[in-house]
């Protein structure tokens, strides 16, 4: 578990470096199938790594604002500045993987038009498309037969704790219930050792 800090302190910590990374979402009219409403979209991407994370990148407070930062990482990501503030930053932690390292979350609410926008502009105009990141990808936040959607898309890999900055962020913006995240994340497990048992 990551062990959490204000901005502030982060800020007048020595000798470590910052990671900013944001989750876009806003709401969704469209139905899988016609018939299963998506009711939100929430991007991640899929990393030069072959792990999922969400948008964003090292930035040095000494020469910009942590927002500054992420939002220029996010037109090199995304294509597209977006502008973060202040009040968009949702956590900073000590980071559990990497020494030295502190993680700075946030969240922005964004329309769908301006959402699809985006996604378009990591296709055709970010200069990290094909490179840094690999494409953008929608979480699943609904529920289908044998774990299908979002239970199968929290059984892949994340890069740190997105995994658990997703979770978070998902039941801060009440994207979904307390009990459909738990069953979700009770059946990504299930999956994930079916996975490893598997001998081939």
């Amino acid at each position: 578990m990551a062990e959490q800090i204000t901005r502030e302190d982060a800020l007048t910590r020595e000798g470590f470096r910052h990671a900013c990374h944001i989750m876009l979402y806003g709401d969704c009219s469209a139905k899988l199938f016609g018939k299963i409403p998506i009711k939100h979209i929430v991007l991640m991407q899929m990393r030069f790594d072959g792990l999922l994370g969400f948008p964003g990148g090292l930035v040095n407070p000494s020469k910009e604002t942590l927002e500054a930062g992420l939002s220029r990482e996010l037109h090199e990501e995304v294509g597209v500045a977006v502008p973060v503030g202040v009040d968009n930053h949702v956590s900073s932690c000590l980071s559990p993987s990497c020494p030295r390292l502190i993680t700075h979350f946030y969240i922005k609410k964004m329309t769908e038009s301006e959402l699809k926008e985006l996604e378009r502009a990591a296709v055709t105009t970010a200069t990290d498309h094909g490179l840094e990141v690999l494409g953008m990808v929608r979480v699943p936040l609904y529920f289908l037969k044998n774990g299908g959607g979002l239970p199968y898309f929290l059984s892949h890999s994340f890069i740190s704790n997105s995994r658990a900055q997703l979770l978070s962020a998902l039941q801060r913006c009440r994207l979904l219930s307390q009990g459909d995240l738990e069953k979700a994340v009770r059946q990504a497990e299930q999956m994930r050792r079916t996975h490893s048992d598997d001998p081939h």
